[in-house]
């Protein structure tokens, strides 16, 4: 059904858009810097913490109010919504290539692994509750890097739109720049001097936008995606439980 492709369009959608508007709105407030501002001029300090402004990361943006509410607002709709991509695209491969099941439960797993870390950052103020929050973002941020790559993977292997030989060297640039973008990022964010945050910064706001435009992509297989693919998985498994049970 063509409507289907709506989820993965939304799903970027509201992932981009409701991020920058928070990142607005702490820029309107003075809470961070501004992306453009490599000075550091107006950066808070050990000793300065009034009149200045934080690191304009994706989770500094979203830890005063009010753009706080916004930015779990946007995570946890981001969240539902990539939760129900991952299960429909898995469902999207056990019914069309069944062989491949494995690696799309692997898939599943890293999937469903991520979107529970970015809920905890989404909802562990980074202000009140910082273990969490970033316990919850290291998770999510790796788990989606493995996400990539089986999902770039399974379309290398399986036929679901006919526009693979386009979509897989697409997917693998998309894959490589995630994990590279993902790596830089880690390093930079634990240093102290500004410009070194400030850059750490901007990897942390390109591979998101990476990651929503991967996502997007996915529009062309939810073009294909019918509802009776979600409940012949649902029957599967229904089907699988007398079996466990008598194996037990």
């Amino acid at each position: 059904m063509v409507l289907w492709i709506i989820l993965p369009i939304l799903l970027s959608l509201v992932s981009f858009i409701g991020t920058w508007s928070v990142y607005g709105m702490a820029y309107s407030n003075n809470h961070v810097c501004s992306l453009s501002d490599w000075s550091g001029k107006n950066h808070c300090r050990e000793n300065i913490t009034q009149g200045c402004c934080f690191v304009p990361t994706i989770s500094g943006s979203g830890t005063s109010a009010p753009e706080s509410s916004l930015f779990a607002a946007t995570m946890n709709a981001g969240t539902f919504l990539f939760l129900l991509f991952t299960i429909f695209h898995h469902a999207h491969i056990m019914e069309r290539h069944v062989c491949h099941s494995m690696l799309s439960k692997f898939a599943l797993a890293f999937g469903l692994v991520a979107a529970i870390g970015a809920f905890a950052a989404g909802n562990c103020n980074p202000g009140d509750v910082t273990l969490m929050h970033y316990l919850g973002a290291a998770v999510s941020f790796t788990c989606v890097c493995f996400y990539t790559i089986l999902l770039t993977a399974l379309t290398g292997k399986c036929v679901l739109t006919g526009f693979e030989r386009f979509l897989f060297p697409l997917r693998i640039g998309f894959t490589v720049v995630q994990i590279t973008v993902t790596v830089c990022y880690t390093i930079l964010f634990v240093q102290e001097e500004y410009f070194y945050n400030h850059l750490s910064a901007v990897f942390e706001w390109s591979l998101s936008v990476n990651l929503q435009v991967f996502e997007l992509t996915y529009a062309v297989e939810f073009f294909f995606f019918s509802s009776f693919m979600l409940s012949n998985l649902l029957s599967k498994r229904e089907e699988e439980k007398p079996l466990i049970l008598s194996m037990s």
